[in-house]
C-alpha cells in the first residue's frame, strides 16, 4: 500500500495549501506594543513587563497611577483648605467714647410719637445695611470665581478692616460727622461695605449649610432679645460700667487671639474666643435695644439715629460672624 492511501497525518492536515503565511503564535498571551491605533496611550503599559502602578516590583517609585498627574509620591494629593481669618477684633461703640454723649439720664422722650419715629428711622437703617451685607454675603458664597478671589486675596480683607475701623472711630468720636447729612449717610455706607466685605469673605471659607445655620441662629437671636427687651422690667442701661469693662475684655482678647493663632493654629483658643464674642455681643445688643426704646433710666438722644444703627448693626453682624465659627467647626 502506497503512502497516500494512507490518512493525511495532522501536520498534513494542517500545513498550508498554498502560498507564504506567516508562522502561528507561540502558546501564550501575544506581546503588547501599544494601544490600537486612536486610543490614549495614557493608562497602556509600554510593554508586557511594565508595572501597572508605582508601588508594583520593578516599577518607577516616581510613576503615577493610570490617569494620575507625575511627580513625586504624594504630588497627586489635594493641599489642605486655608484657614479661614477670624472675626475681626471690635470694641463696642460705647467704649471709645463717653456715654453722656449718647446715653442721658431723664432725655427727651416725653412725645411717645417721636419715640416711635425715632425708632422706626433707626430700623429702617438697620434693615438697609443687613439687606447689603446678606446680598455681599450670597455672592461671596454662592459665586465660585468670587469665592476664590476672596480667599486668595486676604490682603484685600485686611484692608477691608482697616477702612472699617476708621469709619467706625470717625463716626463715634466725632460728633460733627455723625450728625451732620449727608457726611453721616456717606461714612456709614463706607462702613456697611467694608463691614459686609469682612463678612462675605470669612463666610466663603465655610459651606453653604454652616453660613445658613448661623444666619438663621442669629435671626433667632436677635427676635428674641429684642421682644425680651420690650418687655422686660430689668434695665441693662444701669449697668453701663459692666459694659464698658466686658467691651475691653473681648477686644483685647480678640487682639490676643488674632496673634497668637497667626504663628500657631489652637482649636480650643478660637472656639474659646468664639463662644466670649457670640455672648457678649449679645449681652451689647439688649443694652443697645433697651437704649433705642427709651423708656429705661438711660436713652439715646434722637439726633443720634446714625450711632443707634450702627451699634445694633455692629452687634449683629459680630454674633453672626461669631456663631458661624463655632458651627463652621463643629459640622468640618
Amino acid at each position: 500500500m502506497s503512502k497516500s492511501d494512507y490518512p493525511p497525518g495532522y501536520d498534513d492536515h494542517h500545513a498550508p495549501q498554498g502560498g507564504n503565511y506567516s508562522a502561528p503564535p507561540a502558546y501564550g498571551f501575544p506581546s503588547f506594543d501599544g494601544p490600537p491605533p486612536g486610543y490614549p496611550s495614557a493608562p497602556y503599559p509600554p510593554g508586557p513587563n511594565t508595572p501597572l502602578y508605582a508601588g508594583q516590583p520593578g516599577g518607577n517609585p516616581s510613576a503615577p497611577y493610570p490617569g494620575q498627574p507625575a511627580g513625586p509620591p504624594g504630588a497627586w494629593y489635594p493641599s489642605p483648605p486655608p484657614m479661614p481669618p477670624l472675626a475681626p477684633p471690635t470694641i463696642p461703640s460705647d467704649v471709645l467714647n463717653s456715654d453722656s454723649e449718647f446715653a442721658a439720664s431723664n432725655g427727651n422722650w416725653d412725645s411717645v410719637s417721636l419715640r416711635h419715629a425715632f425708632i422706626r428711622k433707626v430700623y429702617l437703617i438697620l434693615a438697609a445695611q443687613l439687606m447689603i451685607t446678606t446680598a455681599i454675603v450670597a455672592v461671596f458664597t454662592f459665586v465660585d470665581p468670587v469665592k476664590k478671589f476672596v480667599r486668595d486675596n486676604q490682603a484685600v480683607y485686611w484692608a477691608s478692616y482697616g477702612v472699617y475701623f476708621v469709619t467706625h472711630l470717625v463716626l463715634v468720636c466725632c460728633q460733627g460727622p455723625r450728625r451732620k447729612s449727608p457726611w453721616n449717610m456717606i461714612l456709614l455706607l463706607i462702613f456697611t461695605l467694608a463691614l459686609s466685605y469682612m463678612t462675605g469673605t470669612i463666610s466663603s471659607f465655610y459651606s453653604t449649610k454652616a453660613v445658613f445655620l448661623a444666619l438663621t441662629i442669629t435671626a433667632v437671636v436677635c427676635i428674641a432679645v429684642t421682644v425680651f427687651c420690650f418687655q422686660t422690667k430689668v434695665d441693662f442701661t444701669k449697668c453701663q460700667g459692666l459694659f464698658c469693662v466686658l467691651g475691653i475684655v473681648v477686644f483685647v482678647t480678640g487682639i490676643i487671639t488674632t496673634i497668637v493663632l497667626a504663628f500657631k493654629y489652637v482649636p480650643w483658643l478660637h472656639m474659646l474666643y468664639a463662644s466670649l464674642g457670640a455672648i457678649v455681643f449679645t449681652m451689647f445688643l439688649a443694652y443697645h435695644t433697651q437704649l433705642l426704646i427709651g423708656n429705661r433710666k438711660y436713652s439715646i438722644s434722637p439726633e443720634e439715629y446714625v450711632f443707634a444703627a450702627l451699634s445694633i448693626y455692629v452687634d449683629i453682624i459680630q454674633i453672626f460672624l461669631f456663631l458661624l465659627q463655632i458651627i463652621g467647626a463643629s459640622t468640618k
